[in-house]
């Protein structure tokens, strides 16, 4: 029912820094986080609004040389034949299917430009034909997913990628000039992101968008906790306002929301 839409945002932080990213992200976001309880593993879940939002660890030992940074996940039907699927269009499996108790089955994937994701196949909802407002990604809700980026060095290609997988279809094109053609892409009909060419990133990647009530108080909040703006803020089409940052270990995000908070 809700196969392609982002469904969970996961940070994986440096080593020994899991604590300090508690801290500063629900300074940030006003985040409520507490640890799973997972067996072996830690792992901290951040709630907001009686939502669970994101998730954050350390980065696991076998990725030690990547830097802190946030992943994206995209809900699927089944997580195998999905997982199956990105091999064939060209793509990588970084972790193959596995369960994940009282969650669901999930995988890390790229696609073939490199961009790296995941996918959850979660458990059935008790509720019958939920709303496919709220959880982790809600537009409608502050200090929750909001947008998604995808910056590759073929964003044509990975259109057609994440279409074939995910079904996503094109909305606007927005003309950057130099910096070539932003392509709105929707889920169900609502624009959920955007896909562009690499600009200043070295590699290709998925950005997180989090929505925030006043983009100048949290551009406040985030410098404050140590983070850097890099970017914004800069109004977008709809009259929302976005910024870009690095957070204090080098993971990167970006809001969006009001200019200043509104009641």
């Amino acid at each position: 029912m809700y196969h392609g839409k982002p469904i969970w945002f996961e940070l994986s932080a440096a080593k020994g820094g899991l604590s300090d990213a508690d801290d500063f992200y629900s300074k940030v976001f006003g985040w409520s986080v507490a640890d799973a309880g997972m067996q072996g593993f830690t792992y901290h879940l951040a709630s907001y609004g009686g939502d669970m939002v994101a998730g954050m660890m350390e980065m696991p030992d076998d990725c030690a040389e990547i830097p802190p940074f946030w992943m994206v996940y995209f809900d699927v039907d089944d997580a195998d034949a999905a997982a199956s699927k990105v091999k064939s269009l060209g793509g990588k499996i970084f972790r193959e299917p596995a369960d994940i108790p009282r969650t669901g089955r999930f995988a890390i994937l790229s696609d073939p430009q490199g961009a790296a994701f995941g996918v959850l196949q979660p458990l059935p909802m008790d509720k019958q034909n939920p709303s496919s407002d709220g959880g982790a990604f809600d537009q409608n809700k502050e200090s929750h997913g909001n947008w998604i980026e995808l910056m590759s060095s073929d964003p044509k290609a990975g259109f057609d990628f994440y279409a074939e997988l995910l079904g996503w279809t094109k909305s606007t094109p927005v003309d950057m000039g130099e910096m070539g053609t932003y392509q709105l892409f929707s889920w169900q009909g609502a624009d959920i992101g955007g896909m562009m060419g690499l600009g200043n990133s070295p590699v290709p990647n998925w950005l997180p968008y989090f929505g925030v009530n006043g983009v100048n108080d949290a551009i406040e909040r985030i410098s404050s906790g140590g983070g850097e703006l890099l970017h914004g803020p800069v109004e977008v089409p709809g009259g929302a306002f976005i910024a870009f940052f690095r957070d204090p270990q080098g993971a990167h995000f970006s809001i969006v929301g009001p200019k200043e908070n509104t009641p």
